[in-house]
Formats: C-alpha cells, sequence, structure tokens
C-alpha cells in the first residue's frame, strides 16, 4: 500500500462519524435576539468614554517627535505676551499637578483628557504636567513629552504653556495656563462692583 492510500484510509477512518449540516443551517442565525451586554462589557464602554460626559477628541495618531533638549511655549491669539513671560518664569501659582512618568501613551492620553476636564470644573487656572524629558528623540519620557504638547494645543479651555522653571522639573515639565470659566468671570466681575461701590 502506498503512502497515498494509506492517508486516504486514515482520513476515510477520521470522517466516518461526521454528519453533513442540514439545508438552510450552513451559516449563521442572523435573526436570533441579541442578548443583552454583559457587566464586563457594560464596564469596558464605560472605560472607553473615559468616564467622562464626552469622549476623548485628542488625536491618537503619530505625532512628530520635539527635540529632547528644546524648551515648548504655546500661545493663543489674543493672549498677551506678559501672560507667557510669567508663565515661563513660573510666576503663577500651580493649582494642581498631573504626573505622567513612565505611563503608556494611551494611559497618558485618557489622564490628560481628565485632568484638564476637571481642572476646568473646580475653576483652575494654572497646572503643571510632569512627563520627563528623555536623553534622545525616540525615548519614552521624549515621545509624552511630543505627544502632551500636541494634545495641550487641541484643548479649547487651554490658553498657553510653557517649560517648567528648574525648580519645577525643566524641560521635563509644563505649566499649562486655562482659560478662566464663566463661573470665575462673574465673580471677579462681581469682586470688582463691589470694589467700586461708594
Amino acid at each position: 500500500m502506498s503512502a497515498s492510500q494509506c492517508d486516504e484510509q486514515l482520513f476515510y477512518r477520521e470522517m466516518a462519524d461526521v454528519v453533513p449540516l442540514e439545508k438552510g443551517r450552513n451559516r449563521a442565525d442572523t435573526e436570533s435576539p441579541q442578548r443583552p451586554p454583559s457587566e464586563a462589557q457594560l464596564a469596558r464602554r464605560a472605560s472607553a468614554q473615559d468616564g467622562e460626559g464626552e469622549s476623548n477628541f485628542l488625536s491618537d495618531e503619530f505625532v512628530e517627535l520635539l527635540p529632547p533638549h528644546d524648551p515648548v511655549e504655546f500661545r493663543r491669539d489674543g493672549i498677551q505676551t506678559g501672560v507667557i513671560d510669567r508663565l515661563r518664569d513660573g510666576g503663577y501659582r500651580v493649582d494642581s499637578q498631573l504626573n505622567l512618568l513612565k505611563r503608556p501613551v494611551a494611559e497618558c492620553r485618557r489622564e490628560l483628557f481628565r485632568f484638564i476636564r476637571e481642572a476646568r470644573e473646580h475653576d483652575l487656572r494654572c497646572v503643571m504636567l510632569i512627563h520627563g524629558r528623555g536623553k534622545s528623540d525616540d525615548s519614552h519620557a521624549n515621545v509624552v513629552r511630543s505627544y502632551v504638547m500636541r494634545w495641550l494645543s487641541q484643548f479649547d479651555e487651554v490658553q498657553a504653556f510653557a517649560s517648567a522653571q528648574p525648580r519645577h522639573g525643566g524641560i521635563g515639565a509644563t505649566y499649562v495656563m486655562l482659560r478662566k470659566s464663566d463661573r470665575a468671570r462673574q465673580r471677579n466681575r462681581e469682586l470688582h462692583q463691589r470694589r467700586r461701590a461708594p
């Protein structure tokens, strides 16, 4: 008996108890009712929405890496140069800070989104991000730093940002100036009106 005949006999012996599918039952039933999502699926959905009422709009596309030893600076149109000068010099009190050191980029994206939203809700004006700096272009710290700078410019509430002073981490940290909330503006107006009142 040849090897091919032996293989054929083996095949038929293994397939002896196989029953063909009934007609009409050879594909998935698409009409079956869907089961409700499990608790794990619901938890994953909630996690994907970052626990926020709105979805995370920060870009996750490739970003051009910044030179690791260069300070960063950004200000929106209409923001006075005095504001960015004072921010760069560490002249504003840091209300809160977020540490992103050694975290994966996806986690940094989630945490930054949540942090800026919460800072805005609590009327914080100046916050600091600690991201590290790295010694080379492709070091993890420099990759995170490059993404953070891109993401900060995507927030409407971010008016300006600049690399921190050496006492706060230098190039490895960034000061961020947030726009005043409507509540804070209203409080300022009321305070100034009281001062002017005779």
